[in-house]
């Protein structure tokens, strides 16, 4: 009489456990850079809707631009932006944004900046000098890296 198979054998179970480990591997990684690289783009958007204040206020004769007046709402993965007023005298000026609080901790330290020229054109620039784990392809398109 043949006995029919009531489980797997260990070879099998090995393989299967292998396999898990590579995909498990590979795919942890690539999903740490996609967070990362998620956040960074949600500060750069963050910081980049407030061009549209500064913008309406300097066309106002405003220089000095405080974030109430600017409608700053505090990020939990970016440090104070507006700690102090914005200073944007003679049309030129800076937003900067250091990347903190619940950003990953390979990006924790990164900043990301947007200048105003005085004929109205805003750069941005994203340096990663201050993360412990930063890679160009985490900056926003668009932007520069340094």
């Amino acid at each position: 009489m043949k006995k029919a198979q009531q489980g797997f054998t260990l070879i099998e179970l090995m393989i299967v456990v292998a396999i898990i480990g590579i995909l498990a591997a590979i795919a942890i990684p690539q999903y740490q850079d996609y967070t990362a690289r998620t956040q960074v783009n949600r500060a750069y958007s963050e910081l980049s809707q407030y061009r549209t204040a500064i913008e309406e206020s300097i066309q106002r004769g405003q220089t000095t631009i405080a974030g109430a007046d600017a409608g700053y709402v505090q990020s939990n993965l970016t440090d104070d932006v507006f700690a102090a007023d914005a200073d944007f005298t003679g049309g030129t000026g800076t937003l900067v944004a250091t990347l903190a609080g619940n950003a990953g901790a390979g990006i924790q330290g990164a900043t990301i900046t947007w200048e105003r020229e005085a004929d109205g054109t805003w750069t941005c620039e994203v340096a990663g000098a201050g993360a412990t784990s930063w890679k160009d392809s985490y900056a926003p398109a668009g932007c520069t890296t340094t």
